[in-house]
């Protein structure tokens, strides 16, 4: 039955496969892993796994939906779903709902649900991106006509996302670099703007520090505690670093603790005492349950998923879609490499789920609206390599 199900889907079969097991796993990791949320919050495991397991729907409806689309009708409204995102994330900037000191969040009033808009804006930025720089592609040596444009939609998703969300706004900063690079704008221009970024990084941390009352950067401290204490044994007047701290050694003992097989499903000991054990240290929590040999199949499934979307990014023709598939894909890539660096120490804390496998809300629902994206572009070309192949017996019994 699910193998006839995935030979109806458009686009590549193996990143159909591999989300659809990823997303299914989800389940059962997530039953498994939130037994600290409900010492914390109260419940029992089922009331969150319906919680998740209704985010998986939603996933993988709006995975289904998106294939009934073409590439270019996403080319058409990524400008309106950039603009959203901006309005969205304005509105977090000042009612977002506060987790950790950190206004993120968007609360949908009836559902008890949360959505968080820097979720949306991170696919809305690649998108936009793509438009603009396949329409920018003969000014981008111009810094008024072509790098400027497709420059302020970066400075204003990244400006809007760092107050809360620093790791998050590093991160969508660093992927767009590298798409910029991929669209063919020039080096002199990435590295000023490098330079740029880094200067006005330094003045915003100068103005704060001269003037705190202003508290321009609410979360300052806690950011430097996370870079600068991570390996230091002093006191830290923090009480989210002091806790991020703890998680990060006990996500390195629960690693410890997994070996080479694991504990098994549900008999990790160390996950109770983590947090974040279903989403920022799911890793940790992974490792511990089944081992370095299920860590070895969870970076290999990871690194195919990529491939894969690197080898569509390569067939596709427009550089929309080259830009839009890469971004995804190295969107997804970064926040699982990342995940695994914090949980092994390498790594600060920061705020960076596993993509389709942490407990979900909106980035399980935008992970999978961009596989879905991404499978449209597949199906283009798969479609299109069809009808090339169909064509040429056609040619050759004309000629003969």
């Amino acid at each position: 039955m699910i193998k006839s199900f995935i030979n109806r889907l458009k686009g590549d079969r193996v990143i159909w496969i591999i989300t659809l097991v990823f997303v299914v796993f989800s389940l059962l990791s997530v039953y498994s892993f939130v037994p600290i949320l409900v010492k914390i919050e109260g419940g029992t495991p089922f009331k969150y796994l319906t919680k998740h397991a209704l985010y998986v729907a939603i996933s993988i409806s709006a995975m289904l939906f998106v294939l009934r689309f073409q590439p270019i009708f996403f080319n058409r409204i990524s400008g309106f779903l950039f603009w959203l995102s901006v309005g969205l994330l304005i509105y977090t900037f000042f009612f977002g709902q506060k987790v950790n000191g950190a206004g993120r969040w968007i609360s949908i009033p009836i559902v008890s649900l949360t959505f968080q808009a820097s979720d949306l804006a991170k696919l809305a930025l690649i998108l936009y991106l793509g438009k603009l720089l396949e329409k920018k592609q003969s000014l981008l040596n111009s810094w008024k006509e072509g790098f400027i444009p497709v420059l302020v939609p970066i400075v204003i998703t990244c400006g809007l996302i760092v107050k809360d969300n620093f790791s998050t706004s590093a991160l969508v900063f660093m992927i767009s670099v590298i798409l910029l690079f991929v669209g063919n704008v020039p080096f002199g221009k990435l590295f000023t703007l490098f330079a740029g970024i880094v200067l006005m990084a330094a003045f915003a941390v100068l103005l704060h520090k001269s003037f705190p009352s202003l508290n321009l950067l609410p979360r300052y401290e806690t950011w430097e505690n996370r870079l600068f204490n991570r390996y230091s044994d002093q006191a830290v007047n923090d009480e989210n670093y002091v806790i991020n701290n703890a998680q990060a050694k006990n996500a390195e003992l629960g690693i410890y603790n997994g070996g080479i097989f694991g504990q098994g499903p549900g008999d990790g000991k160390v996950k109770e005492f983590i947090p974040e054990a279903y989403a920022d240290f799911y890793y940790a929590s992974f490792v511990e349950e089944f081992g370095l040999i299920g860590a070895v199949f969870l970076i290999l499934f990871y690194l195919i998923l990529f491939l894969r979307m690197i080898r569509i990014s390569i067939k596709a023709e427009k550089m929309f879609e080259k830009i839009t598939v890469l971004g995804i894909g190295v969107t997804m890539m970064s926040q699982a490499l990342i995940n695994m660096l914090v949980c092994t120490g390498v790594f600060p804390v920061t705020g960076q789920n596993m993509p389709l496998l942490a407990m979900g809300g909106s980035a399980m629902i935008m992970t999978c609206v961009g596989i879905g994206i991404v499978q449209c572009v597949a199906a283009k070309y798969s479609d299109k390599k069809s009808k090339d192949a169909e064509a040429v017996p056609a040619e050759n019994m004309a000629v003969a």
